[in-house]
């Protein structure tokens, strides 16, 4: 895509943003209290499977890995009659490449601007004023769907550099027997998380299958609330002239759509198929973090 015709869906994507300028909730709006109550109907089989990968260790695709130690033993001496406590501690690159994450909308600028005209200064050294992922303070809740591309080509998953189209994205939903809809949290499966498993980590900066910017105005056109995806929603090298996150820009500065990134759909996968659905409930619980550009994520799907 040339930076001119990538420049005109932008704008376009921008201009049909129907909340008004005050709006700081993006796609979220289109989870209404009635889409979210019946999202409930897609539980039947009682079952709970998560959408996240393990917080992963130092590898080519993750130099700056998350980190978690010990900090107290049961067996040292307590400071506490009667007791003694197990602790541990975290801290992590929230926006990494291996581990899953949600994307808040102030996470990308494009034009020295974020999601509705929100300038860029608002992201300071102390973090976000506006348009943090404090936002989604209340939970993500509604429809999920899995949208499976290998199982829709016949291949064990999307090699590095690949891209899926809009028009790959209805292919699967005809082969699935779903439809995607409006307050729908979408989750595109392109194999990331099979191929690193079976093959190893790799440079992913530089090499990893995505999804073609063509896909953020079919799904606009849906009213879909949030999108994730095993890989990080963008291909790279990225398909567009001197853009290098095309997806993010559209998705999250234009649309104003929460992205969820190297989720994990392997879990998922096998009862979807035993089934024969690829709909469930679905809550996202970002962290509190006020001034977040995003959070550590569990998402789970409810079926």
């Amino acid at each position: 895509m040339s930076a001119a015709s990538f420049r005109a869906l932008h704008d376009r994507l921008r201009r049909q943003v129907p909340w008004g300028a005050d709006d700081r909730r993006g796609a979220l709006n289109h989870i209404t209290p009635e889409r979210l109550a019946a999202a409930g109907g897609e539980v039947r089989l009682g079952r709970t499977v998560t959408l996240a990968a393990p917080l992963a260790s130092s590898a080519p695709d993750n130099p700056e890995p998350g980190a978690r130690h010990m900090k107290r033993l049961p067996g040292e001496p307590s400071d506490v009659p009667g007791v003694s406590f197990a602790a541990d501690q975290i801290m992590m690159n929230v926006h990494g490449d291996v581990d899953s994450h949600i994307d808040a909308l102030c996470h990308v600028s494009f034009d020295g601007t974020l999601y509705n005209g929100v300038s860029a200064d608002a992201v300071t050294s102390q973090g976000a004023n506006e348009l943090s992922i404090d936002d989604a303070r209340n939970g993500i809740v509604g429809r999920g769907v899995l949208l499976d591309v290998p199982r829709l080509r016949g291949v064990p998953w999307l090699e590095p550099g690949d891209h899926v189209t809009a028009a790959e994205l209805a292919a699967a939903e005809a082969a699935q027997q779903v439809r995607v809809g409006p307050g729908d949290l979408l989750f595109v499966r392109v194999g990331h998380r099979k191929r690193r498993g079976e093959r190893g980590p790799w440079d992913v900066a530089r090499s990893r299958a995505g999804l073609h910017p063509d896909v953020v105005p079919y799904l606009a056109e849906r009213q879909v609330a949030v999108l994730g995806c095993d890989s990080n929603s963008d291909t790279a090298p990225s398909v567009v002239e001197g853009v290098a996150f095309p997806v993010h820009v559209l998705a999250l500065q234009a649309v104003g759509m929460y992205l969820l990134d190297y989720l994990q759909f392997e879990d998922l996968v096998p009862i979807c198929e035993a089934a024969g659905r690829w709909s469930f409930l679905c809550v996202v619980a970002p962290l509190r973090l006020p001034g977040g550009t995003g959070s550590p994520v569990n998402p789970i799907a409810i079926l």
